[in-house]
Order: structure tokens, then C-alpha cells, then sequence
């Protein structure tokens, strides 16, 4: 077979395919570890007599202590490498699940979550980091993609988990469980390297907040606020989704639901996840052909139509219809991310970036799950999850906005 003729997967390097299994396993975990809390709302809700403002408040805690760690990791992977910031992270979402299990009340709960989303917000930013630097540009998006679609996977497992779980054991086992992932740092120690382009092109003896600085002066600034108002508005459209998605399936009817069970919710979340994997690994394939912005804006916009329906639907296999398409336009744009923002930063500043924008995007959206909840308690569930149709519609046009970046070598 001629070079020009060989597939793409050959061209991949040993070293390369193993820091994108990294990234991979890495994000995977650390969904199943955050999906844990989605699957227990129900179950803690009932145990603790809270209603459901007081859980969206939980979870957007959640995720401001998430976009703290992001931007906190990205810069210490600028200055201490990607592979010993991946490992970090994990290690701290894997042992603060841990602590959710062990949690007496809700202050206990709110402070283990707290800790959690830090090394949550940081695994994204270093794993997204070691792959758009360890792939060659013209598949960089697939990378990204299959990395990406780990949180689907990690999404299942914590699906099939719970359902197992929850009714048998109870949703302290549930995040006991979620302590295992660290475990997965003995794989990167053997087998991934850090990326050559860091090595190369990164001054080790510059201070610590140089990167960050970076990325506010005037030849980034540009990307550096229209990429946190993208991630700001798609994150608020997910979160504000997907959180509150399984106690939707098993809300009952009276109150907005689906009227599921907790076993049939989370039956019904795996076809979803299914799509989302699908979702995922497609977008980088498309990307990489067609272009970051059209793909990007593509699934945007399918996925506001989407939630729309799904909201106002009650028909159980009309939702079990809907659940894999939902979860592919839904959750698949993620996959745009970690490659376009990699490519809009230069090496000295990508982390930074990367961190910085996506995790302030984070921040923003944290409340997403506290106004759903709020809206939940007069309108039910199914209505308030279509606010979200507004946040992906917005996200669609402001990625015109930033050049299109397919194909180029990073700087």
C-alpha cells in the first residue's frame, strides 16, 4: 500500500495512540464520577427532604469550583507539563468521590462536590492539552473527538452503575465507587510521555502566571473573549440539560417528569449515551473535513430543536426515540473544543487558553442547573429544560466570529 493510499489510523504513532487512550480514560472517569451525583439526586432529595432549587444549587457549585481547577491546572500544566497535571487532577475528583459517599448532610456533600470539581475542571484542560499537542494537525480533530467521546462512556458506565446500585446498596455505595478512577494514574506514569512541542518550545524558568498574562494581550484577546462567551453559552445549554435529564425521565408527571422509575431512568440514559458517543467521535471526522465553524454550528443548532421536543414530550417511547439523537447533537460540539481553542493559542500560552476560556465558560453556565431548578419548582422539569434551546442557538452564531483553523500546525 502506497503512503498516499494508507489509512489515516496508520500513521499514528505508538507513543501518540497512547496519550490519546490517556486523554480518553482520563475524561471517561472523570464523567463517571460526576454522573454519579445526576443518578443520586432523586435518591438524596428523598433522603434529606431538599427540594430540587437546593440540588441545582449543588451541582452548580459543582461546576464553579470545576472552572476554578480548570484555569488553576492550565496554567500549572504550562509550567509543570501535561502528563503530571493529568495525573493530579484525577487523583483529586477520584478521592473526593469518596467523600461524597461519606457525607452527613448537605454542607458535607456541598464541600466534598466542591473539591471534586476541582480536579474535574482541571482533567479536561490538561488531557485536551496532551492530545492537540502529541497529534498531527490534520487529524487532531479526530483525536479530540475519540477523547471526547470517553465522557459517554464514562456517562453509560454510571448509568448502568446506578441502576444496579442505588436500589440494592443505596447512592453512598454509588460514590464510593467513584474512587476507583485513581487507579488509572499508574497507566500514565508507564506509558505516556509529555508532548515534544512542550518540551521544546516551553521555557521552564518563567514565572508561573506568564501564561495566563499571555492570553490578555491584545494579538489574543480577541479569542480569549469570544471563546469564554461560546463556551460560556453551550456549557450553560448542557448542564443545564443533562443534570437535571435523569431526574426529568424519573420526575413524575404531576411535577413536570417523564414518570419513570430510577432503574427505567437510567435504562433510558444509555441509549442517549450511546448517541453521544456517536455524537463525539463524528464531530471530529467532520470537523477535520468540513471545518471547525460549520460542524460546530451544525450541531448547535439540531440540538435546540431537539430539547425543545423533548422537553414537551411525555410519550415514553417518543423519548426513547429522541434519547440517542439528543445525546449525539446534544453532547457531540464538545469535541470542537479542545482542538479549536488549541489551535487559536501558541504553545506558551495554549494551557492557559485552554483553562481559561473553557472553565470561565464553565463558571458562567454553573448556575444553568440552579435556574432550571428554580423554574422546575413552578413550571416541572420537561418546560423549564427547553431554556437551554435559547443557549444553543447563541453558541451557534458567535462561532463565526473566530477564524476557521482546520488543518493548521499549532504554533
Amino acid at each position: 500500500m502506497s503512503e498516499k493510499n494508507k489509512p489515516w489510523y496508520l500513521e499514528i504513532s505508538k507513543s501518540q495512540w497512547y496519550s490519546l487512550f490517556a486523554g480518553f480514560m482520563g475524561w471517561g472517569l472523570d464523567a463517571f464520577d460526576v454522573m454519579l451525583y445526576a443518578f443520586a439526586l432523586t435518591s438524596i432529595m428523598k433522603e434529606w427532604s431538599i427540594n430540587t432549587a437546593i440540588l441545582g444549587l449543588l451541582a452548580s457549585l459543582t461546576l464553579l469550583s470545576s472552572a476554578a481547577g480548570g484555569i488553576i491546572w492550565g496554567i500549572v500544566a504550562d509550567k509543570i507539563g501535561r502528563k503530571k497535571a493529568l495525573m493530579s487532577t484525577v487523583l483529586i475528583f477520584s478521592i473526593c468521590s469518596g467523600l461524597s459517599g461519606l457525607s452527613q448532610d448537605i454542607w458535607q456533600l456541598a464541600i466534598a462536590r466542591t473539591l471534586l470539581g476541582l480536579g474535574m475542571g482541571g482533567e479536561w484542560a490538561t488531557g485536551a492539552l496532551l492530545v492537540s499537542e502529541s497529534w498531527p494537525a490534520e487529524h487532531r480533530g479526530k483525536a479530540i473527538g475519540i477523547m471526547q467521546s470517553g465522557w459517554a462512556i464514562g456517562y453509560f458506565l454510571a448509568a448502568l452503575v446506578a441502576s444496579y446500585v442505588i436500589p440494592a446498596y443505596g447512592w453512598r455505595v454509588l460514590f464510593f465507587i467513584g474512587i476507583l478512577p485513581a487507579l488509572f494514574i499508574f497507566y500514565v506514569t508507564k506509558f505516556v510521555d509529555e508532548p515534544r512541542i512542550w518540551i521544546e518550545k516551553t521555557d521552564k524558568n518563567r514565572a508561573f502566571m506568564s501564561s495566563f498574562i499571555e492570553i490578555f494581550k491584545p494579538y489574543l484577546l480577541r479569542f480569549t473573549i469570544i471563546t469564554t462567551l461560546i463556551s460560556s453559552a453551550v456549557m450553560f445549554a448542557y448542564w443545564g440539560l443533562f443534570v437535571w435529564l435523569p431526574g426529568f425521565l424519573s420526575s413524575p408527571v404531576e411535577k413536570g417528569g417523564a414518570g419513570l422509575s430510577i432503574v427505567k431512568s437510567s435504562n433510558f440514559m444509555m441509549p442517549t449515551m450511546i448517541g453521544a458517543f456517536l455524537g463525539y467521535v463524528s464531530f471530529g471526522f467532520i470537523a477535520d473535513r468540513l471545518g471547525r465553524r460549520p460542524t460546530f454550528s451544525f450541531y448547535l443548532i439540531i440540538s435546540a430543536i431537539l430539547v425543545y421536543i423533548y422537553g414537551h414530550t411525555r410519550d415514553v417511547n417518543t423519548l426513547m426515540l429522541l434519547g440517542p439523537f439528543l445525546g449525539f447533537f446534544g453532547s457531540g460540539y464538545f469535541s470542537g473544543f479542545g482542538a479549536f481553542i488549541s489551535e487559536l493559542f501558541p504553545t506558551k500560552a495554549r494551557g492557559a487558553g485552554v483553562g481559561f476560556t473553557y472553565n470561565t465558560g464553565r463558571a458562567l453556565s454553573a448556575f444553568a442547573p440552579t435556574v432550571v431548578g428554580f423554574f422546575a419548582i413552578s413550571y416541572g422539569l420537561g418546560v423549564s429544560l427547553t431554556i437551554t434551546s435559547l443557549f444553543f442557538f447563541l453558541g451557534a452564531i458567535l462561532i463565526f466570529f473566530l477564524p476557521e483553523t482546520k488543518g493548521i500546525e499549532l504554533q
